[in-house]
């Protein structure tokens, strides 16, 4: 029993003693990671305190970094700012011409110095040039483009300014080429195609000018031949008698009548031309001679004379007053120029007219022997500039068919006191006058 005990005990002991020995490792075990994890928490704290610090230093520098960012953003943009309210955008076209940074009077006399300012329309094409003596543009409409394109920071959009007045000119002389105006006349149609007609047309300066129109001018002179009547003849029915229409003479009108005024119709055509105007009154543009530019006899019957006017037969010493197409004073005693002696005093033949009506009025001239006369008159009416009319002659006392043979008068119409009344009331300013 005691050896048993003793065994027992023994193993107890070497139980104990081995338990003690585990209880041991693991105490030092648990020793050494406490002092394990006090070391590696001292690391740990260490490590991130750094990171601490680490990540003050960036935020610091990011603060400060940022601050200075904005700073210079802030300067930056109140730069831009102060540029953009001085100088164009870099990318702005005015006329063609890049204007980009440069202030409103650098860009005006930039543009005026480079930008194109005349077109043409010259041997059917459209051509443009710069004229150096002209102003493209004007420093205001220069601004009014900087206004446009002004923004608060400096853009890169591009911004492209045009002159109006030089596109709609370019336009217009684009359509001029196919351009046609129907030119109407005496009762006549004329085509007139602007490609036949205009060599070349400029707009320069905010106007048209048509710099060669010779076709053009050659063609309303070519016109002109085929519908004017002055200095045109004709027959006509002159009176004989009481009767209106009694036999028919050759007539040349003189001061009476009309022509076209090329000068005139040729601006209209061109205005036609650039507007597009397809159609033109040729009777808006004629022209008269004599007294007055009044174009007598337009549109009228009767070879233009109409139905009122007035016939003086040299030969038989007769003078007819036609109203409406009738005779309404017919006179067989007046007295005409003295036919002998020069045709100085003779009057002259041909289609005149009334140029006015004078009561009373004074005649002054030169007699044959260079002496001035001044006759006093009741009732005058004259028909040629070189003073040749209608006028009562108190003075005279030979009314006799063959008183104007070598007695006749300086050039005028004598006509007695007692009938010239009924003369005067029945003639108008601008009637005709046939003398034969």
């Amino acid at each position: 029993m005691k050896v048993l005990y003793s065994n027992f005990t023994r193993i107890k002991i070497v139980a104990i003693l081995f338990q003690s020995k585990h209880l041991f490792e693991n105490l030092m075990r648990w020793v050494f990671d406490k002092m394990q994890s006090r070391t590696e928490l001292r690391k740990h704290n260490n490590r991130n305190n750094l990171y601490l610090i680490i990540i003050g230093v960036i935020v610091i520098i990011a603060i400060i970094g940022g601050v200075i960012f904005y700073n210079k953003k802030v300067e930056s943009e109140q730069r831009e700012r102060a540029f953009a309210s001085t100088h164009f955008n870099p990318n702005v076209t005015i006329y063609g011409v890049m204007v980009g940074k440069l202030t409103v009077n650098k860009a005006t006399a930039k543009i005026n110095e480079k930008a194109d300012n005349v077109i043409f329309l010259r041997n059917k094409k459209i051509v443009s040039e710069r004229d150096a003596n002209i102003q493209t543009v004007d420093k205001q409409t220069v601004k009014e483009y900087f206004d446009k394109q002004h923004t608060d920071l400096i853009n890169n959009q591009k911004y492209t300014y045009n002159s109006t007045a030089l596109s709609e000119a370019k336009e217009k002389l684009k359509k001029m080429q196919s351009a046609s105006v129907t030119y109407n006349i005496a009762g006549k149609k004329y085509t007139l195609k602007a490609e036949d007609l205009i060599g070349e047309v400029t707009y320069k300066d905010g106007k048209y000018k048509f710099t060669d129109v010779k076709n053009l001018t050659n063609k309303l002179h070519d016109i002109n031949k085929e519908v004017q009547t002055l200095k045109k003849s004709y027959k006509f029915m002159v009176p004989v008698g009481n009767k209106a229409k009694g036999k028919t003479v050759t007539v040349t009108n003189e001061s009476y009548g009309w022509g076209v005024y090329v000068k005139k119709a040729q601006a209209a055509i061109e205005k036609a031309f650039i507007d597009g105007t397809t159609e033109l009154d040729g009777s808006k543009y004629i022209y008269g001679d004599g007294y007055s530019t009044y174009a007598h006899g337009y549109g009228k019957s009767n070879n233009g004379i109409g139905n009122n006017y007035v016939v003086v037969s040299i030969k038989n010493q007769e003078l007819w007053v036609v109203r409406k197409g009738r005779v309404v004073v017919h006179l067989n005693d007046v007295v005409t120029g003295t036919l002998e002696g020069g045709k100085g005093n003779q009057t002259p033949k041909g289609v005149w007219y009334i140029m006015y009506k004078e009561s009373p009025s004074v005649l002054r001239g030169f007699n044959d022997d260079g002496s001035k006369y001044a006759s006093k008159v009741q009732y005058w009416m004259p028909f040629t500039l070189s003073g040749c009319g209608l006028h009562d002659a108190s003075w005279r006392n030979d009314w006799s068919k063959t008183a104007y043979l070598q007695g006749g008068s300086h050039g005028c119409v004598n006509i007695r006191p007692a009938e010239i009344r009924s003369v005067w009331n029945n003639v108008s300013t601008n009637d005709a006058v046939i003398v034969y």
